[in-house]
C-alpha cells in the first residue's frame, strides 16, 4: 500500500498536552480544527502633537511643529478630514497661520489564540518512538512524526508511541496556544483659524470740539462828567448887555452911512 510521508517539524516546537502532530496541508480533511481567542485588558496611550500650517502646495503639507521644526506630510489623501469650528475641512481648505493639532489614541490588547487539532485513525505501522502510520477515514495512509513525549488515545486509555499496535483506532489531540498582541490606532485632527489681522495703523482723525468762547463783559457806561462850576454869584448881566447894544449901535450907525452913499 502507498504511503504518504509527511514533515511535522514545525509542529514540534508548539505541540502542548496531548499533542499529535500532523501536516494540515496533507490531511486537512482528516482533521477537525476549532480555535478560540482570549482577549486581555487593553492599554490605551494619548499622543497630542500641534502644529501650524506652514505652505499648502497640491496635496503636500508643510507644518511647522511645536520644536520649530518643518514636518513634510507628501500626498495628503482627499479623505483626510480636520475639525475646525465645527466644520471639517480637507487638505485644499488648509492656510497658512493655521493651527493643527492631531490626536492618536493607541490601544493595545493581548489576546491569546487557541488552536486545537483533532485527527482520528487506525495504526498501520508504528516506529516507536519516531513516527507512525495511520490509515485515514478515506481509507489512504499518512505518517506523522512523534515528538517528545506525545501521548496517544487508545479506547479512552493513555499510552506513548510503544503502547501502539497495529489495528489499534487511536487519535490524537494538537493544541497551539499562539499569544498576539493587537495594536490599534485612532488618529482625529483639529484646527483653528489663523489669528485676524493686526489692526492698521491709527490714523489722525479730526474731532471737531467746541470750545465755548467766554463774551467779553460789556464796558462800563463812562461816568457822567462833572457839571461845569457854576459862576459866583458876584458876577453880573450887565457889562453884556452894554456890549451888545454898543454893537447894535454901531450896525445901525453903519447902515445909515451905506444908504446915504
Amino acid at each position: 500500500m502507498k504511503v504518504t510521508r509527511i514533515t511535522l517539524h514545525s509542529f514540534l516546537a508548539v505541540a502542548a498536552g496531548m499533542v499529535f502532530l500532523a501536516s494540515t496541508s496533507a490531511v486537512n480533511a482528516q482533521v477537525q480544527t476549532s480555535t478560540s481567542t482570549t482577549s486581555g485588558a487593553a492599554t490605551h496611550q494619548v499622543k497630542v502633537e500641534k502644529g501650524t500650517v506652514v505652505l499648502v502646495s497640491g496635496n503636500d503639507l508643510w507644518v511647522k511643529d511645536q520644536a520649530g521644526q518643518i514636518r513634510h506630510f507628501p500626498n495628503v489623501p482627499e479623505s483626510a478630514r480636520v475639525s475646525v469650528n465645527g466644520q471639517q475641512l480637507g487638505i485644499h481648505d488648509l492656510k497658512p497661520g493655521m493651527t493643527i493639532e492631531r490626536t492618536t489614541v493607541t490601544t493595545t490588547t493581548p489576546k491569546l489564540i487557541t488552536t486545537t487539532q483533532t485527527v482520528t485513525g487506525k495504526v498501520w505501522y508504528v516506529n516507536p518512538p519516531l513516527s507512525v502510520i495511520l490509515t485515514m477515514e478515506d481509507g489512504k495512509n499518512q505518517e506523522f512524526k512523534i515528538p517528545n513525549g506525545q501521548k496517544f488515545n487508545v479506547n479512552g486509555q493513555m499510552t506513548d508511541a510503544f503502547g501502539l499496535k497495529k489495528g489499534m483506532q487511536i487519535s490524537a489531540t494538537k493544541i497551539v496556544e499562539v499569544p498576539e498582541t493587537v495594536v490599534t490606532q485612532k488618529r482625529e485632527l483639529a484646527g483653528q483659524m489663523p489669528p485676524p489681522p493686526p489692526p492698521a495703523p491709527d490714523q489722525p482723525v479730526l474731532i471737531a470740539v467746541l470750545v465755548p468762547v467766554p463774551v467779553p463783559a460789556a464796558a462800563p457806561a463812562p461816568a457822567p462828567e462833572a457839571p461845569a462850576p457854576a459862576l459866583p454869584k458876584t458876577g453880573s448881566s450887565l457889562p453884556l448887555i452894554g456890549l451888545l447894544g454898543l454893537l447894535l449901535m454901531g450896525a445901525s450907525f453903519g447902515l445909515r452911512s451905506f444908504r446915504r452913499s
